[in-house]
């Protein structure tokens, strides 16, 4: 059975999840927190990403958006391109890391276990795109989103987790990363 999940609706919008091979807790660093908010932002002015809810944990990502140009698969893709080459031209420049060495092995392990992949692999490569078609469903998936750092234990309340939509919802207080919507 494939793991590949479509997104069926192309002007929809989503609610997905992707993490790093093997679960590896990259996101320690605010220099890598901010590669992955400078590049959805990047995305958000010039490649048509709306944004409505995301949360960077450690090791995974959630994210709620749509495709203003219809072509969310598209945009998933190249985000993780680019930003799985920026994240590990960082691990691999930055001396201070003291787990570059074997994160940079449990990479090259991840990809050489692909065919479609030279060298490195950063993400794993499924998303499961879930569709939002109610007002129910995003609140649902929104919900789930900000309350992940409180579940891992990392905060008490959603909006104190700085990586996080929660805080753009909060107080109207505008978080590292402009969203497109507030309730």
């Amino acid at each position: 059975m494939s793991r590949k999940y479509k997104f069926n609706e192309k002007e929809g919008a989503y609610f997905i999840s992707f993490a790093t091979v093997f679960w590896i807790d990259v996101f320690t660093r605010n220099e890598y927190f901010d590669i992955i908010i400078d590049s959805l932002d990047y995305c958000r002015k010039n490649k048509g990403m709306v944004i409505f809810g995301y949360c960077i944990m450690p090791n995974h990502i959630h994210l709620i958006f749509r495709s203003r140009d219809g072509k969310p698969s598209e945009l998933i893709r190249d985000f993780k391109g680019f930003t799985s080459k920026k994240m590990l031209n960082a691990i691999k420049g930055n001396f201070r890391e003291s787990r570059r060495e074997w994160m940079l092995w449990m990479f090259k392990k991840a990809g050489s276990r692909r065919s479609n992949v030279t060298e490195y692999q950063f993400w794993q490569q499924h998303n499961h795109p879930i569709e939002i078609w109610s007002l129910k469903v995003f609140e649902q998936k929104l919900m789930y989103t900000h309350k992940n750092p409180v579940k891992a234990g990392f905060v008490i309340e959603p909006w104190e987790w700085k990586y996080s939509s929660a805080r753009n919802y909060y107080d109207d207080y505008n978080g590292v990363l402009k969203i497109d919507v507030n309730l």
